[in-house]
């Protein structure tokens, strides 16, 4: 009976100090997190903020740069279309407006004018309301089929008129040099214009504006 008691005590002693030594045992090591993964990627153009997932690179000029998040609500096709569009309309309205102050003038147009006195004027006398008309019959003729086809699935890229009289794109390097070209500084005459032309309405003065 006392061997047994011995065995019986000496069994509790092993297990308290196998017990003990457990729990000084280091804990397993978890796998680490990568960084790169707990930390979303962020926009080329705003560090700040995180890249927009729809900006993915595939489009001519593509900086990633979109702080109000359209590309997640609006078409890309349909956004480059628009922006291709009005970056035009910026670079022929900062050449012409410039271009009036400086005293080139269409034949017979009254001279001694300012671009701003100019618009009025037009406004004024109803010329302004012409040029609405001939620019909205053009959309309705030419945009709006070409867009529609596009936004239904055809193969036109945004933009794509078929115009280009000195042959440009002549191959596909060319193409994409032009392309990119174009959108920049359509963003640029965008952003100049408006400049131009609050530095004219507060100036009173013709170029430089100042």
């Amino acid at each position: 009976q006392k061997c047994a008691v011995d065995r019986s005590q000496s069994a509790a002693m092993f297990t308290s100090i196998l017990v003990s030594a457990l729990s000084f045992q280091a804990p397993m090591a978890r796998p680490a997190r990568s960084g790169i993964t707990m930390m979303a990627e962020k926009s080329a153009s705003v560090p700040f903020l995180p890249k927009p997932a729809a900006l993915d690179g595939s489009m001519v000029g593509d900086k990633g740069f979109d702080p109000l998040n359209f590309s997640s609500n609006f078409d890309l096709k349909w956004m480059r279309e628009a922006e291709l569009k009005h970056g035009r309309l910026a670079m022929l309205a900062v050449a012409g407006f410039v271009a009036v102050d400086l005293g080139v003038l269409a034949p017979g147009a009254p001279s001694g004018y300012s671009s701003v006195a100019a618009h009025d004027m037009a406004v004024e006398k109803g010329a302004m309301y012409v040029l609405l008309f001939a620019a909205s019959v053009i959309e309705v003729c030419a945009g709006v089929p070409a867009v529609e086809q596009m936004m239904k699935g055809s193969d036109r890229k945004p933009g794509d008129f078929s115009f280009d009289p000195l042959n440009f794109s002549k191959d596909a390097k060319s193409a994409e040099t032009m392309a990119l070209k174009e959108i920049q500084n359509g963003r640029l005459a965008m952003l100049a214009f408006s400049g131009i032309v609050t530095q004219a309405a507060l100036t009173g003065k013709g170029f430089p504006y100042v």
